[in-house]
């Protein structure tokens, strides 16, 4: 009974269409602000390769790096991965197909394809269903009007190649934007010059029963990936207040490989199609109002085809299969001096994977027919309070998660989420701020239902949801020549959604936990044409107690003291010199217990230069990790089915590599 007057008002405005006013359709700017980052022009800053989650950890402190192959890696925010991260692609949703993460959301958009990343630390963000550590917001590129169009061509250590093209044009009625790329790498080498194949060589010499997991001797200096993209959108003013967006985007990798862990991706393919209806100044109940809807698919067959395993056990694959598809309506109005934001939102979540010897059925389901629903309502309101400002959320969530084995009952999780969140600002230089937030994500399929190749089930169908109790505090201050930002976190976790490996079945299991970080960044100006970006975060965590048969009670994932230093030359407009550092401490708080190590500190130094030729020719050259330096930065938490022979195998960084881009645009 109570969402009849919110539907009724939606209709009502709905209706109001009819009374459409004269407007001049903008872009919509999101402004980075005490807890949102935006990384900014990614398409024409990150052009070593198409990885965002390595641009993103080489750019932002608070995020880290998780390394499983020469693409498609992942991230960790705040101490937390996985789906306690809530990635949207234009807004919609994609998850990967891996119950490995060999394929995490990020890695089905290109850097080349994308305008901005907006990072939202937090739970600060009811709109979108599952927000537990913070929400990353890709965009990727909008069309434009006139035409303009560029191809570019990268060439870079160990054969790495791409060659792509994209065009854009219309005029205020209608935009079209067209791209497409290929790309392909040979296995990149550490500081000691060892190739992916080799580092499995290295770690199944020292320990003999993994030799099965060595790359076989046809396969052994096969390249790395092969991954092809395309991206098509089309923008449509259908009158002066109202505005269509629609987008598709396909990725095609093959031959993707994954060398720690104990099988290759033969395909990683992908679909995302977005659609979005906006409705600008319907009237005095609506300044706003959007119609959205999402549908991804994403294929994923793995398996040990490149293995030495196969000559005696023949090619064991999982057949993985997932796709998302949801909607939102919300409408958004002028009250009380203020902007009501309210609005409904819906999804449907399916996971399957089936286990496959020489190419057929075992009869074992890795993940049998998982489905997620969610609908949900959400408000949000925000207002000045002279030189205060305040924001307010609110979400209802109510949620089922079920498979189609018999024996095991569906699960049906609610959840009250919200936050407040203020800026005071004391003066023209300096902001304080703070808030106060609770969200909750659901167990995913993986962790309630996934079975091993033998039929056990290592996922529990019985896990509590996850609640993220939160508070954060920071200062924003303006000197004549530093611009710093400093911000504290501290995070309380109810049913923390953890992995036991001392079990042998139904590893998953709840746990209280607790982390706090502490971070800083800011920008120097040096001269009028040199100024420097950096950030330091800190990190930590602890479960409350102890995992059933365990006794280390330090969470996983908890990366250590980790800066980011950049300086850049900005000579004229056509000439930029930037020198960055990345540095860490070492690893020594890890859960051991579940398959952490100690790890090393390091400091990687990379250097890039970009000069615009001509009107319409640049280049951009670049050298990472100058000085070779041979280190790994992704733990081996046992969460991940790893190639193990007692420790599980580390999987190194690249060591120096050289990259240029060569790009024509008009």
């Amino acid at each position: 009974m109570k969402k009849t007057p919110f539907i009724s008002m939606l209709s009502m405005a709905a209706v109001l269409c009819l009374q459409a006013q004269d407007f001049d359709l903008q872009a919509i700017d999101v402004e980075e602000s005490a807890n949102i980052t935006i990384v900014k022009d990614v398409a024409g800053e990150e052009v070593r390769s198409a990885d965002l989650a390595d641009a993103l950890y080489k750019i932002d402190p608070n995020i880290q790096l998780i390394r499983r192959s020469g693409i498609a890696n992942d991230i960790i925010l705040r101490g937390l991965r996985k789906d306690n991260i809530n990635v949207l692609i234009d807004g919609g949703k994609i998850y990967g197909g891996c119950p490995n993460r060999m394929d995490p959301p990020l890695s089905h958009v290109l850097a080349s394809n994308v305008k901005n990343i907006i990072v939202k630390e937090g739970p600060y963000d009811v709109e979108n269903f599952g927000t537990l550590s913070g929400v990353v917001n890709v965009e990727t590129l909008p069309p434009s009007k006139g035409f303009h169009g560029e191809g570019y061509l990268n060439v870079g250590s160990w054969g790495y190649r791409k060659i792509g093209a994209q065009a854009s044009g219309g005029n205020d009625k209608v935009r079209v934007f067209v791209g497409a790329s290929t790309e392909s790498s040979g296995q990149y080498k550490d500081g000691d010059g060892n190739t992916l194949a080799e580092q499995v060589d290295n770690y199944a010499e020292a320990n003999p029963a993994v030799a099965g997991s060595k790359y076989a001797p046809a396969y052994h200096d096969m390249k790395a990936y092969d991954k092809k993209s395309a991206m098509v959108k089309l923008y449509v003013n259908v009158t002066d207040n109202q505005e269509l967006k629609l987008s598709y985007t396909l990725n095609r990798s093959s031959d993707v490989l994954y060398p720690n862990s104990k099988m290759d991706a033969l395909k990683d393919d992908s679909d995302l199609f977005n659609a979005k209806y906006t409705i600008h100044n319907l009237g005095q109940y609506s300044k706003e109002l959007d119609f959205e809807f999402y549908n991804s698919w994403v294929y994923h067959p793995m398996g040990t085809y490149y293995r030495d395993s196969v000559a005696s056990m023949g090619i064991m694959e999982n057949v993985m299969n997932s796709r998302i598809y949801g909607g939102k309506v919300k409408n958004s109005m002028d009250l009380a001096g203020g902007t009501l934001t309210y609005g409904i939102d819906a999804s449907k979540r399916k996971w399957n994977g089936e286990y496959l010897k020489n190419g057929d059925p075992t009869g074992v389901l890795s993940i049998n027919y998982s489905e997620t629903k969610n609908s949900a309502l959400f408000t949000e309101y925000d207002k000045s309070f002279g030189n205060l400002d305040m924001q307010i959320g609110l979400r209802y969530d109510d949620t089922s998660v079920s498979n189609e084995d018999p024996v095991i009952n569906s699960k049906d999780y609610n959840s009250f989420n919200g936050y407040l969140f203020g800026t005071y600002t004391l003066n023209n230089r300096t902001k304080l701020f703070a808030g106060l937030g609770k969200s909750s994500r659901v167990p995913d399929g993986k962790e309630l239902y996934f079975q091993d190749k033998t039929g056990l089930y290592i996922g529990t169908s019985d896990l509590d949801q996850t609640k993220n109790y939160e508070a954060d505090f920071g200062v924003e201050h303006n000197f004549a020549n530093l611009a710093f930002k400093g911000k504290f976190f501290y995070s309380i976790l109810k049913d923390f959604i953890a992995f036991n490996s001392s079990k042998t079945e139904n590893k998953y299991e709840n746990v209280d936990a607790k982390l706090y970080g502490l971070s800083f960044d800011g920008t120097y100006t040096i001269t009028e044409n040199i100024y420097t970006d950096f950030g330091v975060a800190y990190l930590r965590g602890k479960k409350d107690e102890p995992l059933v048969g365990q006794t280390d009670t330090d969470m996983p994932n908890i990366t250590p003291l980790k800066g980011n230093v950049a300086v850049i030359y900005d000579y004229d407009d056509s000439l930029m010199v930037k020198l960055s550092m990345v540095a860490a401490s070492g690893w020594n708080d890890y859960d051991s217990d579940n398959g952490e190590q100690e790890l090393s500190g390091y400091t990687v130094f990379n250097f890039k230069v970009k000069k615009d030729v001509t009107k319409h020719f640049e280049v951009t050259a670049g050298i990472d990790n100058i000085f070779d330096r041979t280190y790994a930065i992704t733990n081996t938490y046992a969460d991940m089915t790893l190639v193990t022979g007692g420790e599980p195998m580390l999987l190194n960084e690249p060591g120096r590599y050289y990259y240029c881009n060569l790009k024509y645009h008009f």
